[in-house]
């Protein structure tokens, strides 16, 4: 089955609510891993909406399983994450604007920029995910790229209005992962996941990790964290 990676952005914006101290993201990432959680997930936006920086150098001296590191090829951000070394960054697009990433990196039109980050990501020692969607010609891409593992976006999925619509997604990122086990990469899946859409995509043949969030703490707010992880663990 596929390990867990959870998302503790949704834990600062809590806590950016009211510009507080609590709930503390380095705390929920500790009652995650003891949950069972494989990996954390964080972004550190350009903005700074949720994660700060300093949030992201307390969870580098303290998580026990991955940190990943959500970011975008800003120069600045790059720069912190060399400085950082998370066990893997997840290269993603940004916009100011959006309240969530909405869709995944175009990596064929930015090819050249993305093959120096990644360069230099991985000389820091850092492995590198690109998040795609789930598309031949961006898996064909990030090969090119020097990256060995990629996320594929699975938003459209579970935004899905229609069953004809979330058959015709799903089969994308099926066919997608296959494609991209083929040519050697790991793969890797995300973004919209909850606790009634993600079944299936976890019992997709090859997809080695389902990375979570925002379902996970709307439903820690309910039940409490570390039952909200153990739920999402039992449906993957």
């Amino acid at each position: 089955m596929p390990k867990l990676g959870v998302n503790i952005d949704h834990v600062a914006t809590l806590r950016e609510a009211r510009k507080g101290m609590d709930p503390e993201p380095v705390l929920a990432a500790m009652v995650c891993e003891n949950a069972g959680a494989d990996s954390i997930v964080c972004h550190l936006r350009e903005d700074r909406r949720h994660i700060k920086d300093a949030d992201l150098e307390l969870l580098r001296k303290t998580v026990r399983t991955r940190l990943n590191l959500e970011m975008s090829i800003a120069l600045q951000i790059v720069d912190i994450a060399c400085k950082i070394r998370p066990d893997q960054a997840t290269l993603v697009p940004e916009r100011r604007q959006e309240l969530t990433t909405e869709g995944g990196l175009d990596v064929v039109s930015n090819l050249r920029r993305i093959r120096d980050t990644i360069k230099k990501l991985q000389d820091s020692g850092i492995e590198v995910s690109l998040f795609i969607d789930p598309d031949k010609r961006q898996i064909d891409a990030v090969k090119k790229s020097g990256a060995g593992i990629i996320e594929l976006h699975t938003g459209s999925y579970a935004d899905a209005l229609t069953k004809t619509q979330e058959i015709r997604y799903f089969k994308e990122i099926e066919n997608s992962t296959r494609y991209a086990l083929k040519c050697g990469l790991l793969v890797n899946a995300g973004h919209g996941l909850d606790y009634l859409n993600v079944s299936p995509v976890a019992k997709i043949k090859g997809i080695k990790e389902l990375n979570i969030g925002y379902s996970i703490v709307c439903r820690a707010v309910i039940v409490g964290l570390d039952r909200a992880i153990k739920e999402m663990k039992a449906l993957i």
